[in-house]
């Protein structure tokens, strides 16, 4: 069985600003996380699911994006040491989430300082962003990353994938399924017509409509802030779309326990077996536990989300 480890939105911590740097939107984003955000996202609660995370020695770590608030040079660069602990490069993926374009910044500065994270395979570091969609291959798995990630406006924390990616992607789901490996889309928002206006994936319907044409085994996003559940259809019937909760939720928050969710992976009789364990942290942050199973079975019948 190949185990995956998805975790998202970890949000580490805000350095401090200095004011030339706080222009525009940014000065909203730092006045909010002072006032609000880092009552809710804790760095003790992220150390204690990486600490569960390496204990488990799952094969692979999908990150979701939100590693940082709101794109500040020195805000790249401290996540840049944290996930050289979290993993090498060759055990973790990246994709961007929308905190981490939430200006745009220049590539070197910013998201180039994880470029080798984003890489596809045999690729040398990600220079800007037409790598998207990126593939690695790890044993039985595709891992397919996307970017929704794009500078907005204040107060809009919306997604796009453009007409090109979605293209792209379309073309390298279908050939991966033609070689029969198990297709792991990574999306930071989640790519559902039903989400709110201001947080939404603004071509959620165009990339939906690809997935009904080419298919793939299931979709990882994060964004919401909590580990939820939809389906959308597929070429032979639906596929799962599996959100997770912020992996720095402090306990007590909106957004409940933090959590990652480790996912098993292995062939079946009838296709792909794809069981997710949601593993929380505990309420005295002493560690994780188990904290439900989802079964998922390629083909299987369920009801869809819009």
């Amino acid at each position: 069985m190949f185990t995956l480890a998805h975790l998202s939105d970890p949000h580490l911590p805000m350095p401090p600003a200095r004011a030339v740097e706080l222009l525009g939107k940014r000065a909203t984003g730092y006045f909010n996380w002072w006032r609000n955000r880092v009552q809710l996202h804790r760095p003790e609660a992220l150390a204690g699911i990486v600490a569960d995370i390496k204990a488990q020695r799952p094969d692979h770590i999908a990150l979701t994006g939100d590693l940082v608030n709101i794109s500040l040079p020195d805000e790249f660069a401290r996540a840049s040491r944290w996930l050289a602990d979290l993993g090498t490069p060759d055990q973790v993926t990246v994709i961007p989430g929308n905190h981490d374009v939430y200006v745009a910044t220049l590539w070197r500065e910013g998201l180039g300082l994880w470029g080798a994270y984003m890489a596809g395979d045999g690729q040398p570091p990600a220079t800007d962003f037409a790598v998207f969609p990126t593939l690695r291959r790890r044993g039985p798995v595709a891992l397919v990353g996307l970017n929704s990630g794009v500078p907005k406006p204040p107060f809009f924390a919306t997604g796009t994938l453009g007409e090109a990616q979605i293209a792209a992607a379309g073309k390298l789901l279908a050939e991966l399924g033609r070689e029969g490996l198990c297709r792991v889309v990574m999306i930071h928002h989640p790519p559902l017509t039903t989400e709110t206006h201001f947080k939404r994936l603004t071509d959620a319907a165009a990339f939906q409509a690809m997935i009904r044409r080419v298919g793939c085994e299931i979709v990882l996003h994060g964004h919401n802030h909590r580990s939820e559940v939809a389906r959308i259809a597929g070429p032979q019937g639906a596929i799962p779309v599996v959100g997770v909760t912020s992996a720095s939720a402090a306990p007590g928050s909106k957004y409940g326990r933090a959590r990652y969710h480790l996912i098993g992976i292995e062939r079946g009789t009838a296709g792909w077996r794809i069981a997710v364990d949601i593993r929380a942290l505990r309420a005295d942050g002493t560690g994780c536990e188990p904290d439900g199973r989802i079964v998922f079975t390629s083909g299987a019948p369920a009801a869809l989300a819009a």
